[in-house]
């Protein structure tokens, strides 16, 4: 690898092991074998580079969330998928090892960490674009940035909810079942709600 995978693999794991906020240029650069003036060649800045090494952690983790290809044995779009995705995505969570800590992390020190917050804010729509194919079926290239924003949100919303419970209170976090029954009511209202409203502007003189 050249200096730019090492600094990255190097990033990685002093994340894992040390979190954002413990971990120096000093300590990249002794888990790497590199030297510092690197970080600043390759990445721009040490909390660039720890973005970049967390976001591939998480990139990593897609074969976890798919279930290996699993997933794709229920109907896009169905609440037979929304459950066995979510009970993948889960399950990389309830470990208090996992990358997810690391988010935690971010929302709770975020104002010592603002160029990492500013580098992983503008992934989120990103994030958004990876989760929306995941459940609803398609390409990630096919998604465009009106349902990134919307549906892609709206997973990413869930997801951030769901990491902050289960590192907060992992007794109480909803599993998958219990989230997919909820999702089951809140439809079954808006869709109840939404027939009633028809029915009373077609019968409107």
């Amino acid at each position: 690898m050249g200096h730019r995978e090492d600094l990255l693999e190097g990033a990685k794991r002093c994340l894992l092991a040390k979190g954002f906020v413990r971990t120096t240029a000093r300590d990249i650069v002794k888990e790497s074998g590199t030297n510092l003036a690197s970080i600043g060649y390759h990445y721009g800045s040490k909390d660039a580079l720890l973005a970049q090494a967390y976001v591939s952690l998480v990139e990593g983790m897609g074969d976890a969330f798919d279930g290996d290809g699993t997933v794709d044995s229920a109907a896009p779009g169905s609440l037979e998928r929304f459950e066995r995705v979510w009970a993948n995505i889960i399950a990389t969570m309830k470990d208090r090892g996992s990358v997810w800590r690391l988010s935690m992390e971010v929302l709770a020190m975020g104002d010592r960490l603002p160029e990492v917050r500013a580098h992983l804010t503008a992934a989120q729509r990103e994030a958004g674009r990876g989760l929306v194919p995941l459940l609803m079926g398609g390409r990630e290239e096919d998604v465009s940035d009106a349902t990134a924003d919307t549906v892609g949100a709206f997973y990413v919303t869930l997801m951030t909810g769901l990491i902050a419970q289960w590192t907060f209170d992992p007794a109480g976090a909803p599993d998958a079942k219990r989230l997919t029954a909820g999702l089951r009511e809140v439809v079954e209202a808006a869709t109840g709600a939404a027939s009633a409203d028809s029915t009373s502007t077609d019968g409107a003189p």
